[in-house]
């Protein structure tokens, strides 16, 4: 059942795209070794410059398309020949400088997600061998990007990711009440968007299963119900490779299957991680007086009112290695991480 993935011009000896997990814990390493071993590896923008060479505390927006480009270019370094992209989000503040810097670097391919990327073809319009690839939820989502794409670029996307927002850890595109009811069905979304666009077109785009994929069997599963390939992050956290400290990593061996839960984000979306601390992380800004120095969402409740938390310097503590005050976000089968492991392990097992 296993077969090469194709997005765009691009095939990938395996269906697996590793999932952007931004603030630094998917960056280069772990997007050049998972493009090594013949899957799509991700570098994630989100928060990039923080704990690199390139932010001096004042210069974030700078920062962030060099850090950026850097880590693009340390993952061709691991795999020259392989396929590395990026994980964009909307959200960002940055989008459209992100997404330049991106292509300017040589990422193959741009995922985005946390909102409708529907300038996307026009960012890249100078690139067109760059396969976009939008992020949705639901049918509906993909027709409206369809739809703009096609009437104002004559583009389509080269793939689409459907995002389980029941299991899929990080940022989720679906209002908190909807999620954990028992009524999304992810394959019949992932049927729908490919019979959209056989009927709508006359194209099969290939349609990405991402949200609680771990072993052999999620994979196997994904595929007999109508995806293409899948999208795994979590997974890959507890690897030699994964970009983030090894307290991030030992966080998710520790954890245990209750401590993964929902947090409302200041950008106005829920989110999934480890929340045996979630105390903690607000605290940490009251008591330090944490003022929103990078205005790294368009949208942001701590930004325009100091409610929640800062949400990208919270991320970045854990990715330092901080897990008391720092989030930590994952997907529902996290704790299933029992030891630390390599990629090449990973897709050993996967497709050994």
């Amino acid at each position: 059942m296993v077969h090469p993935l194709k997005i765009g011009r691009y095939i990938a000896r395996y269906p697996v795209i590793q999932g952007g997990m931004g603030v630094r814990i998917s960056a280069g390493n772990l997007a050049g070794h998972v493009a090594k071993c013949g899957g799509v590896g991700l570098v994630a923008a989100a928060g990039i410059a923080l704990n690199s060479e390139f932010y001096n505390g004042r210069n974030y927006f700078q920062a962030e398309p060099e850090a950026f480009q850097a880590e693009i270019r340390k993952a061709y370094e691991i795999a020259p020949d392989g396929i590395i992209g990026v994980n964009v989000m909307v959200a960002l503040s940055d989008f459209e400088a992100l997404v330049r810097a991106a292509v300017d670097a040589g990422a193959k391919v741009i995922v985005c997600g946390a909102g409708l990327p529907m300038t996307l073809p026009e960012l890249t319009i100078d690139h067109p061998d760059v396969a976009l690839v939008p992020i949705a939820s639901s049918v509906r989502a993909a027709q409206l990007i369809a739809k703009k794409w096609h009437k104002s670029y004559n583009r389509l996307p080269d793939a689409v990711v459907v995002e389980d927002p029941d299991t899929a850890g990080g940022h989720l595109g679906e209002k908190i009440e909807n999620i954990g009811t028992g009524e999304y069905d992810q394959y019949a979304t992932v049927r729908g968007i490919k019979a959209f666009f056989r009927e709508e077109y006359g194209v099969e785009v290939p349609v990405i299963a991402a949200g609680g994929i771990w072993d052999r069997a999620d994979v196997e599963h994904a595929l007999a119900e109508g995806a293409d390939g899948v999208q795994m992050a979590s997974r890959f956290v507890c690897t030699d490779e994964c970009d983030a400290d090894m307290a991030f990593k030992q966080k998710y061996i520790n954890c245990r299957k209750e401590d993964i839960g929902l947090i409302m984000s200041p950008a106005g979306l829920p989110g999934r991680a480890i929340l045996d601390n979630k105390e903690q992380i607000r605290q940490h800004d009251l008591d330090n007086k944490v003022p929103c120095r990078m205005n790294c969402l368009k949208k942001c409740s701590y930004k325009e009112s100091g409610e929640r938390f800062c949400i990208v310097t919270a991320l970045d503590r854990a990715q330092r290695g901080d897990v008391d005050t720092g989030l930590v976000f994952c997907g529902t089968n996290a704790w299933k991480a029992d030891k630390i492991t390599t990629v090449q392990e990973i897709f050993n097992e996967l497709f050994g």
